[in-house]
């Protein structure tokens, strides 16, 4: 099985936090893929990193609300992201407060 790739922009601190709680290593192969460090990765999703984060399940690519709604639902942990429909509502709000950290931070967007 090919590992679970979840690519994120690793100076985001919700970002990077957000794929260090998850419990996904209990159950599935992961690989971690920081679009700043790799950004050709990033890019041959042909995928805003920006408008949100990048899984890779067995070839099937999620993003944005559906990635971290995937993730939740995989981690086997409870979560209000689990549902589809939820994240759809929540997501468009993490991903602004994404954008005013990383401005505060002094971070340019990916």
């Amino acid at each position: 099985m090919t590992p679970l790739r979840i690519i994120y922009d690793g100076e985001c601190p919700f970002c990077a936090s957000y794929v260090r709680l998850l419990r996904l290593r209990e159950s599935h192969a992961v690989r971690l893929i920081d679009a700043r460090i790799d950004p050709e990765t990033a890019r041959g999703y042909g995928l805003d990193l920006n408008e949100g984060m990048i899984v890779d399940l067995d070839g099937e690519v999620y993003h944005g609300a559906r990635a971290v709604a995937l993730l939740s639902r995989l981690s086997r942990g409870p979560g209000l992201l689990r549902s589809d429909r939820v994240a759809e509502r929540v997501y468009p709000w993490m991903r602004r407060g994404r954008a005013l950290v990383l401005t505060l931070l002094g971070r340019k967007p990916l």
